[in-house]
């Protein structure tokens, strides 16, 4: 009840010029009590508000790691594509390429396809 009356006389002084120094020291509580409210409030700005608050902090965290590992997975296909263009650089290595991955044949040549079955 006695906060209930405070509010209710607060209400009934408040004017519009009311600095925020006047209006901090209307508050009848006890002086602890003041650090404790703004303790509180500065939390609620330093963990939820702004660009660089915890949650998006948090959030950048998370991205980071996951471009890395996109960073990660390319790189390993381009030293892969690399490792391939070297292979491929050699005229025995392109012809085999060839016929293992296109069927290419000569044309007194036939292929055949078989399917091993596990």
């Amino acid at each position: 009840m006695h906060i209930c009356k405070f509010f209710r006389n607060f209400a009934q002084n408040f004017e519009d010029t009311m600095t925020f120094s006047e209006f901090w020291e209307t508050i009848k509580i006890r002086k602890w009590a003041k650090y404790v409210i703004t303790l509180l409030v500065f939390l609620m700005v330093f963990l939820f508000i702004g660009d660089q608050s915890v949650i998006r902090f948090v959030q950048r965290g998370r991205e980071i790691r996951h471009m890395e590992e996109q960073r990660d997975m390319y790189r390993e296909g381009a030293e892969k594509a690399q490792r391939e263009i070297q292979t491929l650089n050699q005229p025995d290595s392109l012809e085999r390429y060839a016929r293992e991955h296109y069927y290419m044949h000569t044309p007194n040549e036939d292929i055949y396809l078989v399917d091993e079955v596990k």
